[in-house]
């Protein structure tokens, strides 16, 4: 993404690995507000709603920053959303209510997230996974969190884009478009091949459903004198070519959870840690019975970034 990030690089058995936190950023006036991304927002927006299940019990957004696509989560019961960053938590608060509402914030590292097995219906990972520098075991992680049937719609960023063919072609960058093996163009960046992606996601149990294309016309010669109203109609109608190829710089995809049945505790909650489901609610605290680890619960905001 463009927006500033700061690397945290401290290695705990919380954060590895290194993961890109956004800790006090301007990511919702710097990238979004203001900043010519009307386009970029619309067509994910639609995407989404052609992938994402109307409604069910319980949907997880994992890095839902601010709250951007949180409206488009009308049909769930619970909501819950997920990101490393507090402060952009806050402002999804400040958005969409506190206590009392169906939303719950969570601080929490997309390695060790700190939920029970099978707890939610839908999961959401949009402008994520390109941060991300070990997709399997992140996978593998989000995987376990789906109930057996359950959905995860998927956003990555596609190495394999015109843009990047025609350089290639050209010459004017090194790296192939048609390798299977991710690119880290600048650091926690990356790019991926449709067909990695797709295996990847096959080796957690999660299989692919429905791919769309997404952002064709991600050109700011275009965005500045195409109307924006015509540039998202275009948008939507290639969408759909996802089926047969994916040449776009986004790419969306809806994921099944292949697993017939699992156990499942009815808890919500466990340590990241110690992976322990006995959290015992205290005053801004829930404690960990096993390994004692006490995590933070602040103005409604669990945080599972560190212990407290």
């Amino acid at each position: 993404m463009e927006k500033s990030l700061t690397q945290d690089s401290e290695r705990t058995d919380l954060q590895a690995p290194a993961v890109c936190d956004y800790e006090g950023s301007g990511y919702e006036q710097d990238f979004w507000i203001g900043q010519g991304r009307d386009y970029e927002d619309r067509v994910e927006r639609i995407a989404l709603r052609r992938l994402l299940p109307p409604q069910g019990d319980t949907l997880i957004d994992i890095g839902a920053g601010f709250g951007r696509l949180a409206d488009l989560y009308a049909g769930y019961e619970r909501v819950i959303l997920v990101d490393y960053s507090r402060t952009l938590l806050q402002k999804a608060q400040a958005r969409l209510g506190r206590a009392g509402t169906r939303f719950l914030y969570v601080a929490a590292n997309v390695y060790s997230l700190p939920f029970a097995d099978a707890v939610v219906d839908t999961a959401v990972m949009v402008r994520v996974i390109h941060h991300l520098t070990d997709v399997p075991a992140a996978l593998a992680e989000i995987a376990r969190l789906i109930r057996p049937q359950g959905n995860l719609i998927l956003e990555f960023a596609n190495k394999r884009n015109l843009k990047a063919i025609g350089r290639y072609a050209l010459r004017r960058q090194s790296w192939s478009p048609f390798a299977a093996e991710p690119i880290e163009f600048v650091p926690l960046n990356y790019n991926f091949h449709p067909h990695w992606i797709e295996q990847a996601l096959r080796r957690v149990g999660l299989a692919p459903q429905r791919q769309l294309s997404v952002s064709h016309f991600r050109m700011r010669a275009l965005k500045r004198t195409v109307p924006l109203g015509v540039l998202t109609r275009l948008d939507s109608a290639l969408q759909r070519t996802g089926k047969w190829w994916q040449l776009s710089p986004s790419t969306f995809v809806q994921v099944r959870q292949t697993a017939q049945s699992g156990p499942t505790s009815g808890a919500l909650f466990r340590c990241p840690v110690c992976h322990s489901e006995d959290l015992q609610a205290q005053e801004e605290r829930l404690a960990c019975a096993q390994c004692n680890r006490q995590w933070r619960v602040v103005d409604g905001l669990y945080d599972f970034k560190e212990p407290a």
